[in-house]
């Protein structure tokens, strides 16, 4: 599965910490929702916030579990600046991570694993958790940004979002890492914008407009993006024009 280099995933990232946030309601909904499936004896030692973004998550981990060691990882230094609630941050790939085996009670990432090698990702979080450690994840499903595929393949044969694996192909990765009572949710949100450029805007300003082979290397024309807005428009609702994030919540015991 084609994906950007974590060099140009990291490049992203780092211009988009200073916006992030402003952009990021539908993400820090997910964050929320995949805390709400977290089983209610759970009380970790130590955990990790694998892909953390500028803290979100944080928050909400440490409001819960005030007596855990928390770690608070990103690929990128600057969502890594972000973070105000105090905790241990450490830059690092979630594909190789810089941490002893079996030193996490709790894996914990949210919308960070879509951009990496999900049976690496797994196998590495499977290491870093002791036995019976929990692990909770969301990531993105197929339906994700398929208004934009349908907009964009009226243009043009490039490719316009990454490819995203299904709940299937989610469950038999965990499984194949070793985990146990794995359990995969789905949830699809829609979230909706005024205009095409603002919708393009948002998600530039959340970083997550990097692709991987098969992407288009040089500018859109003008009668060519107009092509994709027009029919961008033909989804219009009430509320505006829908992308829908089709959310997988994938928990699991080491």
């Amino acid at each position: 599965m084609s994906r950007p280099s974590k060099a140009r995933i990291r490049q992203s990232f780092e211009r988009a910490a200073s916006t992030y946030d402003s952009a990021a309601d539908v993400q820090r909904l997910i964050c929320t929702q995949l805390a709400q499936g977290l089983p209610p004896a759970l009380a970790p030692r130590r955990l990790l916030d694998a892909g953390c973004g500028t803290g979100f998550a944080q928050a909400l981990l440490q409001d819960r579990f005030p007596e855990a060691h928390a770690l608070a990882l990103d690929l990128s230094h600057g969502m890594l600046q972000q973070i105000n609630t105090p905790c241990c941050r450490l830059a690092g790939d979630i594909e190789h991570l810089p941490l002893a085996s079996q030193c996490l009670d709790l894996y914990w990432s949210s919308l960070s694993v879509q951009w990496c090698d999900l049976a690496k990702t797994l196998a590495e979080a499977h290491r870093l958790l002791q036995p019976q450690g929990q692990l909770a994840i969301a990531t993105l499903g197929p339906q994700t940004f398929h208004e934009l595929r349908k907009a964009f393949a009226t243009v043009d044969t490039h490719r316009h979002t990454i490819a995203f694996q299904s709940n299937d192909e989610v469950n038999n990765i965990a499984r194949q890492a070793g985990f146990s009572a794995v359990n995969v949710q789905n949830k699809a949100e829609i979230v909706y914008y005024p205009d095409f450029k603002s919708l393009l805007k948002a998600v530039k300003a959340i970083g997550a407009n990097q692709l991987g082979d098969g992407r288009r290397t040089s500018l859109m024309s003008r009668s060519a993006f107009k092509q994709a807005e027009s029919i961008f428009e033909t989804l219009r609702t009430t509320h505006g024009l829908p992308v829908t994030y089709d959310v997988i919540y994938l928990y699991g015991l080491a």
